[in-house]
């Protein structure tokens, strides 16, 4: 049985060691993964925001063990590149980036010696419901009268649709399902897989997957209360990239 990191104390496993914790980004996640951190006995060493990019260059700033970087897709791989430069571990939720440095990133953790650990959604339900998500599609596969659609609710302020998570979960669908060729948003076609993308009020995240056939309908969500639960899920990531090297992503944290 594969027990879950320590998620609401110190306890024993990962959160008995101590970090030193660098954030790139401060908005609500950033103070959020804050408290989060010195509640589980972890220093922030580093706050790093718009108006003060140069303490990239700081010695208090290379002093962390692990940076936790939230910020936009257009400077996430530059943060990236800053860290790696100060010898500093990156742990970011930061999403849209890959299609641009997907590659590079892979590089340099595969050969250059850094250290990512890039997750589109930290939260520990998220995970659970991600490995629901893809034993679903798998049984779903040999049932070929239900077609399976999304939609992906959030807050007005978020700026990319859709989601990281929702395509990270289509993504997953199509790799299983032979009838899905791909995933689109808004499209409407017998080998797409089709998003729908809500944006209202100050909607943490809801990702629903639904199966539906003539007879009965199979629906599948994930509907966060907070963000409390992707700011724990960041931490509990930079406690288990402290102690590894590479690519890291959620399935190498909690094996399902």
């Amino acid at each position: 049985m594969y027990l879950l990191p320590s998620i609401y104390g110190r306890g024993k496993g990962v959160g008995l060691l101590f970090m030193k914790i660098a954030l790139i980004g401060y908005g609500k996640m950033g103070k959020m993964i804050e408290q989060i951190a010195l509640s589980r006995g972890h220093e922030i060493v580093s706050i790093i925001d718009i108006d003060n990019l140069q303490d990239f260059e700081s010695s208090a700033f290379a002093s962390a063990d692990v940076a936790i970087e939230f910020t936009n897709p257009a400077v996430a791989y530059e943060n990236y590149l800053k860290a790696w430069k100060a010898s500093v571990k990156v742990v970011s939720g930061t999403t849209a980036w890959l299609k641009n440095h997907g590659d590079d990133v892979r590089k340099a953790c595969s050969e250059g010696g850094k250290t990512l650990f890039w997750a589109s959604n930290f939260s520990v339900g998220v995970a659970i419901f991600s490995a629901v998500n893809k034993y679903l599609a798998k049984i779903m596969n040999e049932f070929p009268q239900y077609d399976v659609n999304m939609v992906e609710t959030h807050h007005i302020h978020k700026l990319d649709a859709p989601s990281g998570t929702a395509i990270t979960l289509a993504e997953q669908i199509v790799e299983r399902i032979d009838r899905k060729n791909r995933w689109a948003l808004h499209e409407t076609s017998p080998d797409v897989l089709r998003i729908d993308d809500v944006r209202r009020g100050e909607v943490p995240g809801i990702h629903s997957i639904s199966y539906d056939s003539p007879a009965d309908v199979i629906t599948i969500t994930h509907d966060a209360h907070s963000r409390q639960g992707f700011a724990l899920g960041a931490v509990l990531a930079a406690e288990y990239t402290a102690k590894h090297q590479g690519l890291l992503t959620i399935d190498d944290m909690f094996k399902f």
